[in-house]
C-alpha cells in the first residue's frame, strides 16, 4: 500500500534524474572549457591570431564546398574548411572560438581568485573583531556594491589603462565586496557556536580562534559563491571587449568577436558574431549550473 509520503516524494524523484542530466552537462561543457583554455591553440586548425584567409567570409562549411578552388602557384589545391565560416578580418571564426577560453577563462578565474584573497580576510575582520574601522570598510563595501557593475568596470579599466592586468584589478575589486558580505555573514553565525567558547576557555586568542576555528568554517558560502562569479566574470569581459574597453584586437575573445562581427549581421552574414554567443552562453549556463548545484549541497 503505498503511504501519503511516497506520493509526495515521487516528484522529487522524477525531478532528480533531470537534475542531474543537466549537472553532468555542465560540469562535462565546463570542463571542455578548461581544457581548451589550456590546450586551445594546440588543437585548433588555424591561426587564431593570422589572418591567413581572404576576406570574403564564407559561410559554415562542414565540408568541401564547391567552387571554392583556388589556383596557386604551385597548383590547383581546395580551399580549408571553416566549420564556423571566416569574419570580414580573414580569420576562421571556428579557432578563435576554441581559443577565446583562454583569455576569458583565465581573466575570470584571476579576478575571483584576487576578489576571494582580498573579501575573505576583510569578512573575517568585520564579523569577528566588530568595531568602527571594521563599520567604516561594510560600509565602503555597500558603496561600491550600490554603483553598476558593468560602469563601474569601464571607469577601473580606463583610470588603470586597457590592458588584460587592469581587467583582471578592475573585476576583483567590483567582486571583493560579495565575498567581504558572505563571509561576514558567516562569521557572525559560526562566533556563537560553542567551539569559539571552547577555544576562549582552553586560552586560545582571539586571533588564533578567528583563524584556525572561525575562517574554515565561513568559506562555504564563498566557493559556492565562486562558480557563479566565474561565469559572470566571462559575461562582464566580454562586454568591456564588445565596447572597447576590455581585451585589445586580434586577440580571440567572445566579446571582442561579437563586437567586430555586429555590424555583419545586417548584411547577412551573422555567423561572425552568433558562435562566441553560443559560446558564451553555455559556459556562464554551465558555471551557473554548478554554482546551484554547489549550493543544494552546502544547503542540504
Amino acid at each position: 500500500m503505498t503511504d501519503i509520503a511516497t506520493i509526495h516524494d515521487a516528484p522529487a524523484a522524477r525531478e532528480h534524474p533531470k537534475l542531474s542530466v543537466l549537472l553532468v552537462f555542465a560540469v562535462l561543457f565546463a570542463g571542455f572549457t578548461l581544457f581548451l583554455a589550456a590546450f586551445g591553440d594546440y588543437v585548433v586548425p588555424h591561426d587564431p591570431v593570422v589572418s591567413a584567409f581572404p576576406p570574403n567570409m564564407p559561410p559554415p562549411a562542414l565540408s568541401e564546398i564547391p567552387g571554392l578552388v583556388v589556383q596557386a602557384v604551385t597548383g590547383t589545391h581546395v580551399e580549408p574548411i571553416h566549420w564556423f565560416g571566416t569574419d570580414s578580418s580573414g580569420f576562421d571564426v571556428f579557432s578563435r572560438v576554441l581559443c577565446a577560453p583562454r583569455i576569458d577563462l583565465s581573466i575570470a578565474l584571476a579576478a575571483n581568485l584576487f576578489a576571494m584573497l582580498l573579501g575573505i580576510p576583510f569578512g573575517l575582520v568585520a564579523g569577528y573583531f566588530r568595531n568602527p574601522l571594521t563599520e567604516f570598510m561594510m560600509r565602503v563595501s555597500d558603496v561600491l556594491q550600490s554603483f553598476p557593475v558593468f560602469i563601474s568596470a569601464m571607469i577601473l579599466v580606463a583610470l588603470g589603462g586597457q590592458s588584460i592586468l587592469n581587467v583582471i584589478l578592475a573585476l576583483s575589486l567590483l567582486y571583493a565586496p560579495i565575498y567581504v558580505r558572505l563571509t561576514r555573514t558567516e562569521v557572525l553565525a559560526q562566533k556563537s557556536r560553542g567551539m569559539v567558547e571552547a577555544s576562549r576557555a582552553i586560552g586560545q586568542s582571539e586571533l588564533m580562534i578567528a583563524i584556525r576555528h572561525v575562517l574554515p568554517n565561513s568559506m562555504g558560502p564563498s566557493l559556492v559563491q565562486s562558480s557563479v562569479t566565474i561565469g559572470f566574470a566571462i559575461l562582464l569581459t566580454a562586454g568591456l571587449s564588445f565596447v572597447g574597453a576590455g581585451v585589445r584586437p586580434p586577440s580571440p575573445e567572445w566579446g571582442l568577436m561579437i563586437s567586430t562581427g555586429a555590424n555583419d549581421i545586417v548584411l547577412g552574414q551573422w555567423w561572425t558574431s552568433v558562435f562566441p554567443g553560443i559560446a558564451i552562453s553555455l559556459t556562464v549556463f554551465a558555471f551557473a549550473v554548478i554554482g546551484d548545484a554547489l549550493e543544494r549541497r552546502y544547503n542540504a
